[in-house]
């Protein structure tokens, strides 16, 4: 094989690689601030949620009681239909 195949195979070959790879590094450049951005939302909310019950406010009230259980329904069978078998035709 010539060194021209050669390169035309390499490039088949890897030339989705690379451009798989550059795009995945530039999604990925991203990441740090959509990080940091989860991790204040987190923050503010966990600093909201531990706020109310250390000055002193009333905590949030109790879950309600379950609901009362209703007996189970009994299963009833469908009906069975017989299948008319008296008229059918028989594939050749």
């Amino acid at each position: 094989m010539s060194t021209t195949s050669d390169l035309i195979t390499a490039a088949a070959l890897f030339g989705p690689f690379v451009a798989g790879s550059a795009a995945c590094a530039w999604t990925m450049r991203g990441y740090a601030t959509d990080a940091a951005a989860v991790r204040e939302a987190i923050a503010e909310y966990d600093g909201t949620r531990t706020d109310d019950t250390e000055d002193g406010s009333t905590p949030p009230p109790e879950r309600e009681p379950a609901p009362d259980t209703a007996p189970a329904p009994t299963a009833r069978l469908a009906t069975v239909l017989p299948f008319p078998t008296a008229h059918a035709r028989r594939a050749a």
